[in-house]
């Protein structure tokens, strides 16, 4: 029995033999239902009509999808001694993408922002042995394929290693989580926010908005308890959560600067 992903969101569905009649994630007003109706596709479908792609995206390997699928994210790999932590995640692991990541030192973890990149997780974890896929369990609600190797946790602080770490901020969704590599960018540190801060189109700026799609804005008491999360960080670059939605150098000053922008401007 094949297994099935959404179409509009890019989430995974388990094995059966017909595609589900709803997706939690789509139905959820953070996101929308395709105006033709929910679709799915099969992996082998996906597959036929997609290929992963990688390429540098500031420094880092990332991975995404050719033609575009979905909302359309890419993953980027966090190289570590033991091992390359992914940082969310796309729908489809091809034997091609697999080996690749495997050239580059295989995976340790994987861990992702929030329910929309939770993509072919399970996949991605099983072609590395079943290794930890990290996800806020404020979220869990939206896992739509259980996977024993789905690790959600809880609290504000996750370190996966001395230099990578997790934290809950909130906003987007309850669980949402951004990543902080301290020895990123030459010991510099790097801020990986996927849309929980969104990169502007200006790579000088982030926003930030409750439903991005269906444009609701994130209210004052969420945006100022994820300045407080991130205060406390060094980091001069962030990344984004599509190629080249970056802030290459000055993040934390383009962050702050920012925050007060966004404030100002809903005030």
């Amino acid at each position: 029995m094949p297994l099935w992903t959404c179409s509009q969101c890019g989430a995974q569905f388990p094995d059966a033999p017909a595609p589900p009649r709803h997706c939690v994630v789509c139905e959820d007003e953070r996101q929308y239902v395709n105006w033709k109706g929910q679709h799915f596709l099969s992996r082998d479908e996906l597959a036929e009509r997609h290929q992963v792609i990688w390429r540098e995206d500031d420094g880092l390997t990332g991975l995404g999808m050719e033609p575009s699928f979905a909302i359309g994210q890419r993953a980027l790999l966090i190289p570590e001694p033991d091992g390359c932590v992914m940082w969310d995640c796309i729908p489809l692991a091809t034997e091609a993408a697999i080996s690749h990541v495997r050239a580059l030192g295989g995976l340790k973890a994987i861990a992702i922002s929030h329910p929309h990149y939770y993509g072919a997780v399970a996949d991605w974890s099983a072609a590395f042995g079943n290794v930890p896929a990290y996800l806020h369990g404020d979220d869990a609600a939206f896992v739509t394929r259980p996977h024993p190797s789905i690790m959600p946790w809880s609290g504000d602080r996750l370190a996966i290693s001395d230099d990578v770490v997790l934290l809950r901020t909130g906003g987007h969704f309850p669980g949402a989580t951004i990543l902080h590599w301290r020895k990123g960018v030459d010991g510099k540190g790097a801020l990986f926010t996927g849309d929980i801060a969104m990169v502007a189109m200006d790579r000088r700026h982030v926003s930030f908005m409750y439903s991005y799609p269906n444009y609701i804005p994130l209210g004052p008491a969420a945006v100022r308890r994820i300045a407080e999360t991130v205060a406390p960080l060094a980091f001069d670059r962030i990344y984004g959560a599509w190629w080249q939605k970056n802030i290459a150098s000055d993040a934390k000053g383009a962050f702050d600067r920012s925050v007060t922008r966004y404030l100002a401007a809903i005030a």
